[in-house]
């Protein structure tokens, strides 16, 4: 009798094992199960541009989005939406804070209200050539200041070509001489203002999309930008005057919302930020060649071409504003100077 039973308790214990080991089985492929499906998600984003659908920095988000669809199996999907149709760089900028937008493309200027150390980058004549540049962009100084705007609620991925700015004007532009008393219209910042200062212009903040009408009617007299941006604008219609000065090389930055980033699984991330990364090549040779393009059609089209053959008066007469911004960007102008060639 004392034998059935301890053979029935054992035979109990033995099923009782049996079931929780089962048990235990299950909840593990369930979890597994919920992993895979965590990283099969998928998502459809968009991106905003504000310029045109075949404008070079336009050409690099689509390349971008074409990569992340590609590695990520066609579950991750990204909608460019170029020409502003999402509203201008300021409030596209909102968006991407409060995750209403995913993606943008916007020029490193604008960014400095949220990391200030990016204002070095906007100071006059400090990068004397593209691979001076890019030498510090691809430097760690220039993936510090990508993570510095995580703190703003957006997590900088790649740079993007702009090329170097120049002046263009409705009147003649020979020498730094001519700019004096000239109205030219800057990106809004204190940089700039005291850029045009020093120069003995009157700087004219406005919205990009209002220079036109403003050159047509007198409102200003020039600007300043590179030389795609001139041509796509169609600026040089009004503006005939073009002077080589590069006085800045400000580069674009493609960015993503922080709220989209964190919920993104390890793996999405990485193919999000390798893909912008592979990106810049095809940004960087459709810039070149747009280069090109709009150097020949503009001289084409009777806009005068000045090259500065001296830049010594342009910089002496800026040096001092430099020297006083500078000491608040020790660390980036360090970075800048060991960058050079």
């Amino acid at each position: 009798m004392i034998r059935k039973k301890v053979t029935g308790v054992l035979a109990a214990t033995l099923l009782m094992g049996t079931i929780l080991a089962a048990c235990g089985k299950e909840e593990t492929a369930s979890t597994k199960d919920g992993e895979s499906k965590a990283e099969e998600a998928k998502y459809t984003f968009r991106l905003a541009d504000n310029q045109p659908p075949d404008y070079p920095t336009v050409v690099g988000d689509k390349k971008f989005a074409e990569l992340v669809e590609e590695r990520s199996d066609g579950r991750i999907k990204i909608e460019v939406f170029p020409s502003a149709q999402l509203g201008d760089e300021k409030s596209v900028l909102e968006q991407v804070q409060l995750g209403a937008i995913e993606f943008t493309r916007i020029n490193s200027s604008p960014l400095a209200e949220f990391n200030n150390q990016f204002a070095a980058l906007s100071l006059p004549y400090v990068f004397e050539s593209d691979e001076h540049l890019w030498n510090f962009l691809n430097g760690d100084m220039g993936t510090k200041l990508l993570d510095g705007l995580e703190q703003s609620k957006m997590k900088g991925l790649a740079y993007y070509d702009s090329g170097s700015r120049s002046f263009y004007s409705t009147k003649p532009l020979n020498s730094v001489k001519d700019l004096k008393g000239q109205k030219i219209r800057v990106q809004q910042s204190k940089i700039n203002i005291d850029f045009m200062a020093a120069l003995g212009a009157s700087a004219t903040p406005m919205p990009y999309g209002e220079v036109f009408s403003a050159l047509q009617t007198g409102i200003i007299d020039g600007a300043e930008n590179n030389l795609p941006s001139l041509d796509s604008s169609n600026h040089y219609q009004e503006a005939k005057n073009f002077i080589l000065d590069h006085h800045q090389r400000i580069p674009e930055v493609l960015l993503i919302s922080k709220a989209a980033w964190d919920k993104l699984s390890e793996k999405d991330q990485k193919i999000i930020k390798q893909a912008a990364l592979d990106s810049v090549k095809t940004q960087r040779e459709e810039w070149a060649k747009w280069e090109e393009r709009s150097e020949k059609k503009l001289k084409e089209a009777g806009v005068k071409f000045v090259e500065v053959d001296d830049m010594t008066p342009w910089k002496e007469a800026v040096q001092p504003m430099v020297d006083k911004y500078s000491k608040d960007y020790t660390e980036v102008m360090d970075a800048i100077d060991k960058a050079r060639p």
